[in-house]
């Protein structure tokens, strides 16, 4: 069985329109025909498909608890896991120029290579095909949440701490950007306007430099710093 047809397996769909899953699995930085605008259409796809299980699964719970478990759910962390586990890193085509400076795919671009599939099994097969692989692929993890503990990200936990308080929210300031279009690094600074508290976070995106600062400043108020 050739690695793509075990993907295929995986996720519980035989592409009619097998070039779907290849421009799924193709990275920017290999050319203009790239999994970009599937990886659109999958974030889409997976947001709803997730909130339709949640929904219900959980029917007594609150727009709120229902949000951040789609949040948890559906983290980049969390799809770069299911990912490597799909085997997806090992299919994912990239450019010369990517491979030679990582000899793995970042997190960030494995999160997005799964929305890409998951946006593939929908144009190739419809909501329900790419409903349905959503599930069996992330099935085991929705099963597992605890609607009691849900898992809050840093800049979710900052942004209720310091509502909780009165007190004005954090700011984000993009400080640099280091790197090819396809390999950025960001550097970005969390402020707390009225105590001058500050710290700097880096990602391989905006949004995760951003978490990466959020979850410094909390450390520091944990510390009274």
């Amino acid at each position: 069985m050739s690695r793509t047809a075990a993907l295929e397996q995986r996720l519980g769909h035989r592409f009619a329109d097998r070039s779907l899953l290849e421009r799924a699995l193709t990275h920017r930085s290999r050319g203009a025909e790239n999994n970009e605008r599937l990886e659109f259409l999958g974030d889409g796809v997976l947001g709803c498909a997730v909130a339709e299980e949640l929904y219900r699964r959980f029917p007594d719970l609150s727009e709120g608890k229902l949000t951040r478990l789609r949040a948890s759910v559906v983290r980049e962390e969390a799809l770069a896991q299911v990912a490597t586990g799909l085997g997806v890193g090992e299919l994912l085509m990239r450019g010369e120029g990517e491979l030679s400076n990582a000899p793995g795919p970042r997190q960030s671009m494995l999160a997005d290579a799964m929305e890409a599939v998951f946006g593939a099994v929908f144009v190739d097969g419809g909501y329900e095909a790419a409903r349905g692989a959503v599930l069996l692929v992330l099935g085991q993890h929705i099963a597992s949440l605890d609607p009691n503990h849900v898992g809050k990200d840093p800049k979710t936990s900052l942004q209720e701490l310091l509502q909780a308080e009165h007190r004005p929210l954090p700011e984000y300031r993009v400080r640099s950007v280091h790197g090819a279009a396809h390999q950025q690094s960001f550097e970005v600074e969390c402020v707390l306007p009225d105590s001058g508290v500050r710290a700097t976070g880096k990602g391989g995106s905006r949004q995760k430099a951003e978490q990466d600062a959020a979850q410094e400043v909390l450390r520091q108020l944990d510390a009274g710093e």
